[in-house]
């Protein structure tokens, strides 16, 4: 994109069903066969650009592409339609009213912004009065999407014309004209933009461009901080519930737990490039927990009970106890990783509903027996090594 933007080069692409004519109106176009064509179906298989000679200077390219709805040819498709993407302005060529797939495809064309331009191939085969009918519908299809000048009929292989020759001595042969290629109008209307728009066009397409990848990589980032993040918070599950299950002590569990908790806020907050404090991220759990506190009493209440009776019988109870605990400690760390996780994913902000709200949502989209299945199953195999 940045060579085709230092060269000055306008690229302009076409982009239809397979056997559409797109190879020919680029050929008519050029004034010379340097597309392939072939009465098969698919004879295009693969992008194919050439400089349009008729430019003196800056330079203007047109791409050919494969059709977007050949039987076996979804890769070839996809690359037309990533072509398409990076093209200056789209040649949609039709050779009749638009079917499902058509509209489908000139929909996601058009959608970008980008200059379209929808031609009629073929338009010798119809009569003046049908050619009309059919330009009206095509544009009744496109509800406003495109102005009416940028619909354009053209004929880039028109059949030969066939006429009945009567000799002085009463014999008839047939006799086979080759007429030639109209699409004047096509060419006069794609010279009036790139003599308006032709200066911007390249570089609107590279905006659109850069956004389309700035967006994309942006994705991948957060998915690959998601894949990490689940990894920690995994981590430090399974490390507080060893923590909390093997200590006999009472209370100093509860400690350990809290700075586990916190220094898994601590690490979240740089995988998300938002680096907090360890005091900043003591508070946040705190938030957190204090959230859970008031919408699932009722676990933190056992954790609690579970060191009670930890202080009542001198540790006695620890091998009673500690598995229980344990999953409920793991559980714990899991749901403040998720909130924390959905915190620093907006950007350190709650959202309009405040921390509340998360945790609310959060706790309802968890599976609570699922996650306490697999805390057991993880400090089991911990607890064995």
């Amino acid at each position: 994109m940045l060579q085709k933007l230092e060269q000055g080069e306008i690229h302009i692409a076409v982009l239809g069903e397979v056997s559409v004519g797109k190879s020919s109106l680029l050929n008519a176009l050029l004034g010379e066969a340097r597309f392939t064509t072939s009465p098969l179906h698919g004879e295009t298989r693969a992008p194919a650009a050439e400089r349009w000679q008729e430019v003196q200077s800056g330079g203007v390219r047109l791409l050919d592409t494969p059709g977007i709805n050949e039987i076996g040819g979804e890769d070839r498709e996809r690359l037309a339609r990533e072509v398409a993407e990076r093209a200056d302005l789209v040649l949609f060529v039709v050779d009749g009213d638009l079917n499902a797939t058509e509209q489908a495809a000139l929909g996601q064309a058009l959608e970008p912004g980008r200059p379209v331009l929808l031609v009629l191939n073929k338009a010798d085969r119809y009569t003046a009065g049908e050619r009309a009918t059919l330009l009206e519908r095509l544009a009744a299809r496109l509800d406003g999407r495109l102005r009416p000048e940028n619909i354009i009929a053209a004929a880039a292989d028109p059949a030969p014309e066939v006429r009945i020759v009567q000799a002085p001595d009463g014999t008839e042969r047939e006799e086979r004209r080759v007429l030639p290629p109209d699409v004047e109008a096509l060419r006069e209307r794609l010279w009036k933009i790139l003599e308006v728009e032709g200066r911007t066009l390249a570089a609107v397409t590279a905006g659109m461009f850069a956004g389309r990848v700035s967006e994309r990589v942006g994705q991948r980032v957060v998915e690959v901080r998601r894949a990490a993040a689940e990894r920690l918070v995994q981590q430090y599950c399974i490390a507080k519930g060893v923590a909390v299950a093997v200590n006999p002590v009472p209370i100093a569990d509860l400690l350990a737990a809290a700075a586990l908790d916190a220094g898994l806020v601590f690490h979240l907050s740089r995988l998300y490039g938002l680096p907090l404090s360890r005091a900043e991220a003591g508070s946040l759990v705190t938030v957190i927990a204090t959230q859970m506190t008031l919408l699932m009493g009722t676990v933190w209440l056992t954790h609690f009970v579970s060191a009670a009776l930890k202080a009542g019988t001198g540790g006695l109870s620890t091998v009673l106890t500690a598995g229980a605990q344990g999953a409920v400690a793991y559980y714990g760390t899991y749901m403040i990783g998720r909130v924390a996780e959905r915190y620093f994913a907006q950007g350190k902000s709650w959202g309009a509903g405040g921390p509340k709200a998360v945790v609310q949502e959060i706790l309802e989209s968890v599976d609570r027996d699922s996650v306490l299945a697999q805390a057991r199953q993880d400090l089991a195999a911990r607890l064995r090594g």
